[in-house]
């Protein structure tokens, strides 16, 4: 990592303070489900999480560190696992093709009979 990479933080010859190194900025809400606390870093609203998902108490350098990476992270998963990458909006545009071209299902064909035809309990 480049010295110009380096997460901003205290020096390395500076005094631990948990407080100081482990309590974000306060949080703003972008929607019902998510907040922000550092700019571009989206999380779910923790509240929502606490009875299935523990949550893990870790410095801020370490969240900023995390973000700064994920870019990386992701073009190294595609290059080992990925044989093709698709967009969003391709998924989108598949997804609204099938439904168009799915049968009305009031309407009955000769190998499906309507559920109160023969057979009907």
């Amino acid at each position: 990592m480049r010295t110009d990479d380096q997460p901003t933080g205290p020096a390395a010859t500076a005094p631990y303070r948990f407080a100081e190194q482990h309590t974000p900025p306060a949080a703003q809400r972008v929607s019902e489900v998510a907040q922000t606390t550092f700019e571009h870093v989206y999380e779910v609203d923790p509240r929502l999480m606490q009875t299935h998902v523990l949550q893990q108490v870790f410095p801020n350098w370490d969240t900023l560190r995390i973000m700064r990476s994920r870019h990386d992270h992701l073009a190294w998963m595609h290059r080992h696992f990925a044989e093709k990458v698709v967009t969003g909006s391709e998924l989108l545009a598949e997804i609204e093709a099938e439904a168009t071209d799915v049968r009305d299902p009031q309407q009955s064909t000769a190998d499906t009979g309507s559920i109160s035809g023969p057979g009907a309990r």
